[in-house]
């Protein structure tokens, strides 16, 4: 019997960053902890972090290459497995080019780097990620507003915290850990909660904006007004640094009056103006924001309205504001990618490049552009595809038309670790390595200024991580690789002079932080300014000034909908347990949540004869689904608060219940509701209607 080794490594199963010790013994791990030396996390861990080791051995998990027969899912070997795909997309590209292959992720496992880097060789400039509404938008959008990311720097010490739209104890997102949040805000830190429901950041806020779902675009630039009305902006900040003021001034002045503002949001004007001081007044102060702000029509508008917020006040790239933080030594994401490897000529073949021009600059395309061209054959056909951790049938809008175009696709890959409803409709399927079978350079995609040694603590099964299947892949296609995923990684390091075996032991690297960088070189704009005047939208024939357009299906924009569906569905709330439709068959994660949640005023419930606890359907124009009822006086009566990410892995039939609870069988990706810039999702909010569920 071994000794138990311990092992320093890296979390991935949320966002990811958290410092894990896992404790090896005969080849297995028996348990993870949390790292206290952790420079992230500080010794916490989360319950989905937890559970990894019920992940990584479940006894459904698949750990061979498989392929579909007429007799079902057959094991094959890794050779078989990939020369069968490398067969089908030299096919594909002979015949049709490499744009008719699709290559598509998830959430990510931290593989993107590999991911761009095969799809950029292979020549298509077809990437679908969940990027148009996550993250990669707000990066997109801020990218050619300040130049890049701002972050919430909590280490700074802020007096002042805006929680915009995120729950971050909950969820851990991106560069933010609920921990970091929360020591910040037990230091004394203000808090203002911007949220249409009442949790726990809520409860303990000094404030509480409960704003209608998807107008955070106008509250942003009622913060705006208020502070440029009473003069509370940096002025020396805002003669210096601001593009195009007097043009947004004149808009925010006449256009976003607090009574309008009021109007569009529900929130009264009379608190909007004391937030907005509070904000404003109260040196350092940060916002911390989340994904609901990105998945409406309003993507770009809000992102860029409150990065003016940061700008305006004088909390941009200062302590305790928000940061544009150092990155460390090592390779980009987009030096490792090859994306100048993509010809021009490819480029402009990139799905909907023409018409979501940002969200081309950062190379991803709307989900809609791909299965239109899968079902239509315009602008021309998608023939084939891989995913790697992605389950779009559950997790895009407009399931039913996911579902039909994947189903569709003349040869489709999965990457992933179990039989998803997605990965039923494939033809070939690669099992993944958990972050704990993997060698990487973690969080190398991220703007908090790390990077983390995640270390390789077992293997299981014929798994391989994913970096490992796209290097594997790429080489039988003839692309440029590296023998192994650990001289690919010493490549990523070459510029910190570290080899992997060094940094690994080393387990960081931080990038060294100045703040006020702009006082010496001004921001990374054509015009070295905060840009809310933006140069590159107006050169795109975009507005170049933020503004609140109204959800395309509210009780505002469609009227003639609320006989049939008098309510705000705001979909989406977040667990502590799920990642997304991910863990849905983890034992103890399911223990926590059974079943999708519904959340509904008790006086809604009354009116329609529905009890706490029981079924109820919940439907919209496009469909209809069931989710288990959950009584909650803090919401509005008018909206109606929904989990997503439903599927029962417990269901054995092929769909696995795709289509029972998953609440995007009600939204939308119709063209019209899309962000027009970046081709955002407007996954958030719609109209629906509720009744008891008689099943």
């Amino acid at each position: 019997m071994e000794e138990v080794k311990k092992i320093r490594t890296a979390c991935r199963s949320c966002h990811g960053g958290c410092g894990v010790i896992a404790h090896v013994k005969d080849g297995k791990v028996i348990k993870v902890e949390g790292d206290p030396n952790s420079p992230i996390s500080h010794g916490t861990l989360c319950s989905k972090g937890l559970s990894i080791t019920q992940l990584a051995y479940h006894p459904d998990r698949i750990l061979y290459p498989m392929k579909k027969t007429d007799k079902g899912w057959e094991r094959i070997t890794w050779d078989e497995a990939l020369n069968t795909i490398v067969e089908k997309f030299k096919k594909v590209i002979a015949e049709y080019g490499p744009e008719s292959i699709v290559v598509g992720q998830g959430t990510g496992r931290d593989y993107e780097s590999h991911l761009y880097r095969f799809a950029n060789l292979l020549g298509t400039p077809n990437v679908l990620t969940a990027g148009h509404m996550c993250y990669v938008s707000r990066v997109g959008s801020t990218l050619i507003t300040c130049g890049t990311l701002p972050i919430a720097d909590y280490e700074g010490g802020p007096k002042c915290i805006v929680m915009w739209a995120c729950n971050p104890q909950w969820n851990n997102p991106d560069e933010y850990k609920g921990e970091n949040f929360w020591r910040a805000y037990k230091k004394g830190a203000k808090l203002i909660c911007i949220d249409p429901r009442k949790g726990f950041i809520a409860n303990k806020a000094d404030l509480w904006l409960q704003i209608r779902p998807g107008t955070d675009a106008a509250l942003s630039l009622g913060f705006h007004h208020v502070i440029i009305e009473e003069e509370l902006y940096d002025r020396e900040f805002v003669e210096k640094y601001i593009n195009g003021w007097d043009a947004f001034k004149e808009r925010v002045i006449k256009e976003y009056p607090l009574e309008r503002v009021q109007e569009i949001t529900w929130v009264d004007k009379d608190l909007i103006r004391k937030a907005a001081r509070m904000y404003a007044t109260t040196k350092p102060a940060c916002i911390h924001w989340g994904v609901p702000t990105e998945q409406t029509i309003n993507c770009v508008n809000y992102t860029r309205a409150t990065t003016g917020l940061m700008a305006i006040t004088g909390n941009l790239d200062a302590p305790g504001g928000n940061a544009l933080f150092v990155n460390p030594p090592t390779r980009t994401v987009a030096e490792f990618s090859r994306h100048r490897d993509l010809s021009p000529e490819q480029q402009k073949k990139r799905l909907g490049g023409d018409q979501f021009k940002l969200g081309a600059r950062v190379a991803l395309i709307n989900p809609k552009k791909a299965w239109d061209a899968i079902l239509t054959g315009k602008p021309y056909p998608l023939k084939a595809g891989i995913l790697c951790g992605s389950n779009p049938v559950v997790t895009r809008a407009n399931a039913k038309e996911a579902y039909e175009a994947l189903k569709k696709l003349e040869f489709l890959t999965v990457i992933d670790f179990f039989m998803t409803p997605t990965a039923e409709l494939a033809d070939i399927f690669l099992p993944s390595g958990t972050w704990l079978e993997q060698n990487h350079v973690a969080d190398n995609w991220k703007r908090h200024g790390f990077v983390l040694a995640r270390q390789k603590c077992v293997q299981i099964g014929e798994c391989w991580q994913d970096h490992k299947i796209f290097m594997e892949l790429g080489k039988r296609m003839g692309q440029q690789w590296w023998d192994t995923v650990e001289d690919a990684l010493d490549y990523l390091l070459e510029p910190s002079g570290l080899t992997w075996e060094q940094f690994k032991e080393k387990g960081y690297l931080q990038g060294e932080m100045v703040y006020y960088k702009y006082k010496q070189r001004g921001f990374s704009t054509p015009t070295k300014k905060v840009e809310l005047y933006s140069t590159v939208l107006e050169k795109w024939g975009y507005d170049p000034l933020p503004k609140y357009v109204e959800i395309p299906e509210s009780p505002v924009s469609k009227p003639d909908l609320l006989k049939d569906y008098p309510y705000i569905l705001n979909a989406g709330l977040r667990t502590p347990t799920f990642f997304h439709s991910a863990n849905r068959n983890i034992p103890s994660l399911r223990e926590i949540r059974p079943d999708p949640i519904v959340e509904i005023h008790p006086e809604t419930a009354k009116k329609h004869n529905i009890k706490d606890g029981k079924w109820a359907y919940i439907a919209s124009p496009r469909g209809r689904i069931k989710q288990r009822v959950k009584l909650n006086d803090n919401i509005d009566p008018r909206v109606v608060v929904a989990e997503h990410g439903w599927w029962y892995p417990e269901v054995k039939d092929p769909g696995h219940g795709w289509n029972v609870s998953n609440i995007n069988i009600l939204t939308d990706n119709a063209y019209e509701t899309l962000d027009p810039a970046m081709g955002s999702t407007n996954l958030r909010v719609c109209l629906c209607n509720i009744s008891p569920c008689e099943e």
